[in-house]
């Protein structure tokens, strides 16, 4: 175990001739130093950049206690850390003018999450007022659920920032990985951000580019916000006051940024509304194949709930998503947060605690839909024992494989067709029996029929057809091509376009919920497929029967 930690340190070493990455990603973002990263940027003094000068960061922020400005004002000046205290480890994030790196402080073990930015770049790009501003007002965070900035550092070309390490990652990455999360977790989570922003708008600070790949989950699975880049520190004698800088990202973009080019501490509330509606449903209420649609159907407030959206969530989001930002639950104008607080949905927080309480485990929200419905289907496992007639075998495959093969069936003759069984005009499978010539003949015969061929990369398919791609609470329908490879490849039916694969690895597993409906877990993902003709456990027999005939060979050679 030590020596496979030790390999994290080990694989980014940070030289001065190291030219970080200073080429903006196309986006509807301006005035935005480092959008794409996942932690944000303070900022330092520095002799080079005197327009940077600023007093040292390690006297006012190196202490956990709400005191420490003034003991850090009293006690002995602490020394500037340098790149040769830290080992170097895998990066965690990329931006426009930096990147952030996992570090441990080799005098104390510590991990950090160490932001480096290039001081040419800052200077160059003009971004020097949006590097000291987000210094300050990180040094001014004090909460359990923000990114802490502990200190600053420098050397000849570059600027250090040690940031707290969130080891569990983007909330992003858990909504892509399980869809779409159940209410409890749903809850839970709103919740924490809700105490975050009442916390951020208590010290006059709006964050103005809330999303889920800026709320970072630590290591025992409570929110961290970060990336302040965009945040602006209102001035505290007008409830009014608005930041009229265009910032943010286009999906969590508020219809008042859009219509009058300012934001507002409701701005955020806004977008709080756009994330708890995506941690039901999967993907966020505002989506469309490019930023000017999305602002369109911001600006018109045009977006639907899907089926089985929890009722009370879908009170919420909707008094959250009102286009006049002083209607909005939760700003002042309605109160403040206590209405927010009070609202149904939240009946079972405990508010005064959310910070020591044990987060619930991510459950993914998986109700059956109308065209799953289990009143009809019913449990897959229940059905089987009920009907002792029916030629199914009951699937392995929710558990793990192992490499065995099955008993093949005898054939009579090297006919190709009788390997292809066809179960309707768009689906078909084949026995896995055959000859290197057999495969040969059948590959030729795919080539010139089948018009899915032009999709496997020369590979012949296994099994074929229809089925609905869920995403979160919405659905897709694709034609799934299980071919050698292995490969799963989906394609837009309609327009003929291959929208990705499943990737293949010794840990994927299918699993049949119920007839129509089967996962197929990955490491980073479970995707939740539906077969509209009933026959999902014959997508995970034949997803299986692969599975152990690839790993078989490459696990036992000599076979």
């Amino acid at each position: 175990m030590a020596r496979a930690t030790s390999q994290l340190y080990d694989v980014v070493p940070i030289q001065p001739s190291v030219v970080l990455c200073s080429c903006s990603r196309p986006s509807m973002v301006r005035n935005h130093p480092d959008s794409c990263s996942p932690l944000a940027i303070p900022g330092a003094s520095s002799c080079h950049c005197p327009s940077m000068e600023g007093p040292p960061s390690e006297a006012r922020v190196d202490g956990a206690s709400g005191s420490g400005t003034q003991q850090a004002a009293q006690a002995p000046q602490p020394r500037k850390k340098k790149p040769e205290d830290f080992k170097f480890g895998k990066i965690l994030g990329e931006g426009s003018f930096s990147t952030v790196v996992l570090a441990r402080e080799q005098a104390t073990g510590k991990e950090y999450a160490i932001k480096i930015l290039e001081k040419r770049h800052i200077i160059k790009e003009n971004k020097v007022q949006y590097v000291k501003r987000e210094r300050d007002l990180m040094s001014i965070l004090e909460h359990p659920f923000f990114v802490k900035l502990y200190f600053t550092f420098q050397d000849d070309e570059k600027l250090y920032f040690g940031l707290s390490y969130a080891k569990n990652g983007e909330l992003l990455k858990y909504i892509r990985k399980i869809g779409s999360f159940d209410e409890t977790c749903t809850r839970f989570y709103s919740a924490e951000i809700v105490c975050a922003l009442e916390y951020l708008h208590n010290k006059g600070i709006i964050h103005r580019d809330l999303k889920p790949e800026n709320i970072l989950l630590s290591e025992d699975m409570h929110i961290q916000i970060t990336d302040f880049g965009t945040a602006k520190q209102l001035s505290s004698d007008s409830k009014q006051a608005r930041a009229n800088s265009f910032v943010g990202t286009a999906q969590y973009v508020s219809p008042e940024l859009l219509t009058e080019k300012s934001a507002c501490k409701s701005s955020d509330l806004w977008a709080l509304g756009c994330i708890i509606y995506q941690l039901v449903a999967g993907l966020p209420p505002f989506r469309a194949g490019n930023e000017y649609l999305i602002f369109q159907k911001i600006i018109k407030l045009e977006y639907e709930f899907p089926e089985k959206f929890f009722p009370k969530a879908k009170d919420l989001v909707k008094q959250l998503l009102s286009q006049d930002p002083s209607k909005r639950i939760g700003c002042e104008e309605m109160g403040g947060y206590d209405p927010l607080r009070q609202h149904p949905f939240f009946d079972t927080i405990s508010w005064s605690d959310l910070h020591l309480q044990t987060p619930p485990k991510l459950t993914p929200y998986l109700p059956a839909m109308s065209e799953d419905d289990e009143d009809c289907y019913g449990n897959y496992d229940d059905l089987l024992s009920q009907f002792s007639n029916m030629q199914v075998a009951q699937s392995s495959s929710s558990h793990s494989l192992s490499p065995h093969e099955s008993t093949a069936p005898q054939r009579s003759s090297s006919n190709i067709e009788q390997y292809i069984h066809d179960l309707d005009n768009n689906s078909f499978e084949l026995d896995l029996q055959f000859t290197e010539e057999e495969k040969q003949l059948l590959l030729d015969k795919q080539t010139t029929g089948n018009p899915w061929h032009q999709f496997v990369e020369n590979n012949l398919i296994l099994k074929m057809g229809p089925v609905d791609k869920r995403k979160g609470l919405f659905a897709r329908r694709r034609q799934l091509l299980l071919t050698e490879g292995p490969h799963l490849y989906y394609v837009d039916p309609v327009n003929k376009v291959l929208k990705g694969e499943i990737p293949w690895s010794p840990e994927l597993r299918p699993e049949a919920k119920n007839f129509k409906t089967f996962f197929v877990h990955t490491p980073n993902r479970t995707y939740y497929l539906m077969d509209p003709s009933g026959n999902a456990d014959r997508w995970c027999k034949k997803i299986q029967e692969v599975w152990r005939r690839f790993y078989q060979r490459h696990q036992n050679p000599g076979l």
